[in-house]
């Protein structure tokens, strides 16, 4: 192998990882979106049935999916 194809080699296996990373945090993005809009939609549901004159289900399904999500996060990476 000369030199320019082992750089080439390099070159290549660098934009591999960085594809990896890119992806693998992406995915985990997009998960805590889910999982945080997911929750909060179940609170506004349970507010709207309850029919609560302040959204006492809301607030605390959106702080559960904060700390889930962050749990998540953290379990992840």
């Amino acid at each position: 192998m000369s030199t320019s194809e082992n750089d080439n080699q390099k070159k290549i296996e660098q934009a591999k990882k960085s594809l990896h990373s890119y992806t693998r945090y992406s995915g985990i993005a997009i998960q805590m979106i889910v999982i945080i809009g997911a929750l909060t939609y179940l609170g506004y549901f349970a507010d709207k049935y309850f029919e609560t004159s302040f959204p006492v289900f809301t607030l605390i399904f959106l702080l559960v999916s904060v700390a889930l999500a962050m749990y998540t996060i953290i379990k992840k990476i």
